[in-house]
């Protein structure tokens, strides 16, 4: 008797656990995962602002750092890269690849709020 005593307290504990509120769980997930596309955003942003500013400084092209960043910018920029083409070639890449940093800001501002609002969160 002892032991069916024993299990039923087991029983009893196990079915006391507190519901999970599915609705808030998944907003914090797109909440997270909002901010997560919010950042990567603001990377590649950042890369393009770097590589513009490493243009128009006239950093040296050889350097590990800037040769990484322009791979990366080139990359980012997509279709903006030669969307203007001014003779000067510093004010080509300010343009160019200042439009592609504001696009990558203003479409992860978007898929973030999208992201929230899917998911529950504003």
């Amino acid at each position: 008797m002892g032991e069916h005593a024993e299990s039923s307290s087991e029983e009893t504990r196990v079915s006391r656990r507190a519901a999970v509120d599915w609705r808030q769980t998944g907003g914090r997930v797109a909440s997270l995962v909002a901010s997560i596309v919010r950042w990567v955003g603001l990377v590649f942003a950042a890369f393009l602002v770097i590589h513009v500013i490493f243009t128009v400084g006239s950093a040296n092209p050889d350097n590990g750092i800037v040769s990484f960043v322009k791979s990366w910018a080139d990359s980012l920029a997509l279709g903006f890269s030669d969307l203007f083409t001014p003779s000067d070639g510093k004010l080509r890449v300010l343009v160019n690849y200042g439009i592609a940093a504001i696009f990558w800001l203003v479409v992860s501002g978007i898929l973030a709020k999208v992201i929230r609002r899917v998911g529950g969160t504003s």
